[in-house]
């Protein structure tokens, strides 16, 4: 062993001195090389690398969207059958070991780092987008709602569109967050191994995890990693800014988000600073009662009655259809379109955050058993989002199908068609708050909230690169997560800047490719590991004699 070397969590080499200290040396020099290659490519000629990534995106979403689909319906089925399988009752850890957050706060922090950006985003733009029937972008608005006969701008077609805009946002996307978490704290709490993303391939790779094949593996969790969260910036920043041109007036181009990434990156590099413990649960946690404040206000500042039914009436349409709507893949030029711009592209946007949220909810889900963590990581941020755009999206539609001059004139619809994504927030509080100061100070509160809900995904996204770096280290040098937040800001801010949230979404499509191969290794490997090995099979925190077999290293 080097002199400048030690051994890190699961036995790596972590560099004992020098600028890469606490870090491998070879992962920090190849990860900083790797985003750094990228972002001088966009940089040297941003209209060439903007046609290259509009023709990744074109190619996967042609191409490659039977895969997603098909990925995507085996990991939702992974899920279902360890919910409800003998291995329910096995811990993330020892036997004996105990929750590290009261589930208050494992809950926050569970969809404050993961959907809160962009569900603010699309949890009113998107459900107005599939209402409407203009069919302007050259494919129609929702397919699921033109085959059920409902093309009319009325009730059933605003239900339709909630249904789709829940497909999106529920069990399907969870499903990967949730398995990819399972298999990493599985691996790294109750197997002892480090908590990277290459520990929950061991069943597949062996001893090679600790090789180039397993260095391979985090290096692509990194990119993931920067580019999910490049992607969730880039949409924060364009909403962000049409608050502070609400609020104050300012221009909401492209420099205006450029500072905005600016400024959050440095408060969320401080957060990440911190640690989990205090800036990110404080947050979270802040997060989630503000976000209830302003739940609040929608439902009684609007059709209060008329939103609990649309609620109750959105759920049961999606429970009763989401198997189907999983399995189905377009056939006809305008439905492959809607299919790739829209499902291809949030399948790939979760497959991207998969390395990301897998290894943030296994870092602050120790000690809770598989059936807990499943049935919590996947049920309620689901409930939440739903809660969320029944809320939201329904009163944006109620408004639209009480409009004074007829459905569809209420203005927000118009937002959609002219791109204006960001805006339809904004302007559904308006007009739920007639204009005046009250609509001001709500709005004030969803900028800041857009604010706390960007810190918390971004300092979230540090802390997990630097913990990959550092070799599983739950504690990484706090001057590499000061490297990483800037790093972060400074992709997201050149990807802007190369041609706005077409790059970023081709970026996260992207990256989902090769993720979504290593995702359903993860799972076929966790339910082979719980299938052959008998002490995990069958104890239980009541049953268990001696932890001593049930905690031995895999690389023993």
């Amino acid at each position: 062993m080097a002199s400048d070397d030690k051994i890190g969590e699961g036995g790596q080499l972590v560099s004992d001195k020098g600028v890469f200290k606490g870090l491998h040396n070879g992962m920090s020099i190849a990860s900083k090389a790797m985003v750094a290659a990228f972002v001088v490519f966009t940089i040297l000629n941003v209209d060439y690398a903007g046609r290259i990534y509009g023709g990744i995106r074109a190619w996967i979403e042609g191409a490659l969207s039977w895969y997603y689909i098909s990925t995507v319906i085996v990991i939702l089925a992974a899920c279902l059958f360890l919910m409800f399988s003998r291995f329910g009752s096995i811990r993330l850890g020892d036997d004996d070991s105990k929750p590290e957050f009261s589930r208050f706060s494992w809950f926050a922090m569970l969809f404050s780092a993961s959907v809160s950006i962009g569900i603010m985003f699309f949890g009113v733009a998107e459900p107005l987008f599939y209402f409407d029937n203009s069919a302007g972008w050259g494919y129609p608005n929702n397919p699921f709602a033109d085959a059920a006969g409902h093309t009319e701008m009325d009730v059933q077609r605003a239900a339709d569109a909630v249904r789709v805009t829940n497909f999106h946002w529920g069990l399907h996307g969870w499903a990967i967050y949730t398995l990819t978490g399972l298999a990493l704290g599985y691996f790294a709490f109750r197997k002892k191994l480090p908590l990277t993303f290459r520990s929950a391939l061991y069943p597949v790779l062996g001893q090679r995890i600790y090789g180039p094949a397993g260095h391979a593996v985090d290096l692509l969790a990194v990119f993931g990693t920067v580019f999910g969260i490049a992607t969730s910036m880039g949409l924060g920043v364009t909403q962000m800014a049409h608050g502070m041109n609400v609020l104050f007036g300012i221009d909401p181009g492209v420099g205006t988000q450029v500072a905005l990434i600016v400024i959050i990156s440095v408060i969320a590099t401080l957060s990440a600073v911190s640690g989990i413990g205090r800036g990110i649960k404080i947050l979270s946690e802040w997060n989630v009662v503000l976000t209830i404040a302003l739940i609040l206000f929608f439902v009684f500042a609007g059709p209060t009655q008329w939103l609990a039914g649309f609620l109750l009436n959105a759920t049961g349409d999606y429970l009763t259809q989401f198997l189907s709507m999983g399995f189905w893949t377009a056939s006809t030029p305008g439905d492959v379109a809607w299919q790739g711009g829209w499902t291809i592209f949030y399948w790939g946007w979760w497959l991207s955050w998969a390395p990301f949220v897998g290894m943030f909810i296994a870092r602050i889900s120790k000690g809770r058993t598989i059936r807990e963590f499943m049935f919590g990581a996947m049920l309620v941020p689901t409930s939440m989002a739903f809660i969320w755009i029944s809320v939201f999206g329904g009163s944006a539609l109620f408004l639209e199908l009480n409009a004074e001059g007829g459905v569809g004139t209420a203005g927000l619809v118009d937002m959609v068609n002219s791109w204006n994504l960001g805006g339809t927030l904004f302007g559904t509080i308006d007009l739920l708050a007639d204009g005046g100061t009250l609509a001001w100070v709500i709005s004030a509160l969803t900028t800041f909230l857009l604010a706390t809900w960007f810190i918390t995904s971004s300092d979230s996204g540090t802390l997990v690169v630097t913990t990959i770096l550092s070799m599983g280290n739950a504690h990484p040098p706090k001057l590499h997560r000061v490297v990483w937040g800037a790093a972060q800001g400074l992709v997201a801010a050149v990807l802007l800047l190369a041609g706005g949230l077409s790059a970023l979404q081709t970026a996260a499509i992207a990256a989902a490719l090769p993720i979504s191969v290593l995702v359903v290794m993860m799972a076929w490997g966790v339910i082979k590991s719980l299938m052959e090995d008998p002490a995990a099979v069958t104890s239980s925190p009541e049953q268990a004699p001696d932890g001593t077999a049930l905690n031995q290293d895999l690389h023993a």
